[in-house]
């Protein structure tokens, strides 16, 4: 039976918001406050995963420094002494990712496992849960990004294989087709032997214009003018040459509008996604979003490992010229207000109203 006194510091604990959280584990109050259990004299976080506690053993704490000042000991499981593990994750991560970025040829995975001080298994998983990339397809994002700069008018493409990372020239023309969609004498010449197939639509957010190169759709754009739309892929491909989309293609085009219309069909088509390694992190995280949920800037930022790079992330989500496909409609500002859409937020909220009933 409990004493008064044991009974009153129930009572007190009960009564704190505080051990809301803490029952649920609520990883958004990590950092907030600290908990201590008298009866181990530990003190954790409120997302530790430990057995709960009695709440007449718990004391609440705003610091650590409090916390230990009180006698207490950090918890060798949740580490509250240490920098959240989503935090720590990120930062290995973002180390990871300046490896890759600096090395002359993309590391091999055990190469940033002994980086890292972890198995090649956690390091693979905590790279893709963190960025939203396999280790794989960041360096290849990365080489990719690195050729482009290379290939130059001036520069011979046996030098910009080399220079991009690349060991031998036969796995680069392996490769070439799906790294840069075409030829690299063609891409050197600024693409313009390219063919971009599209074809426009009416949906009922407006005009839809839909691309597709010889790797999968690469534009899907969406406004009010179907020329502003034509002006817009022009200017993406400036020396490609558009032809209009023929009776198959345009099939393509009804598949993305029942998308668009229905989002719960989902939408099964290849995709040609172009864009900086930092970008495709971007998108890769926006993808994840599951239908009918929003996310933050903010907390894209965190997702990809790169906290401070909000701003950034803001850049990617304008970039993006695979409207639905990549649904940068579902990021919105903190306070869960829409806002930086680059097809207008009237279409915004009308795609999230869409999810939402789906």
């Amino acid at each position: 039976m409990k004493t008064n006194s044991a009974s009153q510091r129930a009572a007190t604990t009960l009564n704190d918001p505080r051990w809301a959280a803490l029952l649920i584990r609520d990883q958004a109050a990590d950092g907030s406050f600290f908990y201590a259990v008298t009866s181990t004299g530990v003190y954790c976080r409120p997302s530790c995963a430990a057995r709960t506690p009695r709440p007449e053993n718990v004391v609440f704490f705003s610091s650590t420094a409090t916390a230990e000042s009180a006698g207490f000991r950090p918890c060798l499981r949740c580490r509250p002494d240490l920098p959240p593990l989503a935090e720590r994750q990120a930062a290995t991560v973002a180390g990871l990712c300046r490896l890759i970025e600096s090395a002359a040829s993309p590391p091999a995975l055990q190469q940033l496992a002994e980086h890292a001080g972890l198995s090649t298994y956690h390091v693979h998983r905590m790279f893709k849960a963190v960025s939203g990339l396999t280790p794989k397809a960041y360096a290849n994002a990365q080489r990719k990004q690195r050729l482009n700069n290379e290939l130059v008018p001036g520069k011979t493409i046996t030098e910009a294989i080399y220079n991009a990372g690349y060991n031998t020239s036969g796995r680069f023309y392996e490769e070439a087709a799906s790294v840069l969609g075409m030829r690299p004498g063609d891409y050197r010449a600024g693409g313009s032997k390219m063919q971009i197939c599209f074809a426009m639509g009416q949906c009922s957010l407006g005009a839809i214009l839909v691309a597709r190169s010889t790797l999968g759709i690469c534009a899907i754009l969406l406004g009010d003018d179907p020329q502003t739309l034509a002006d817009d892929l022009q200017a993406r491909f400036p020396k490609a040459q558009l032809i209009a989309g023929d009776g198959d293609f345009e099939q393509w085009v009804v598949q993305v509008i029942g998308f668009v219309e229905t989002p719960k069909l989902g939408l099964d088509l290849p995709l040609d996604i172009r864009g900086t390694a930092f970008q495709q992190r971007v998108w890769q995280a926006l993808r994840d979003i599951p239908p009918g949920t929003t996310a933050s800037y903010s907390e894209i930022a965190r997702r990809i490992g790169a906290p401070q790079a909000v701003r950034a992330v803001a850049g990617a989500c304008a970039a993006n010229a695979l409207a639905v496909a990549i649904p940068c409609h579902r990021v919105v500002r903190n306070d869960g207000a829409l806002s930086g859409y680059r097809w207008g937020v009237s279409r915004k909220r009308a795609l999230l109203k869409k999810e939402a009933e789906s």
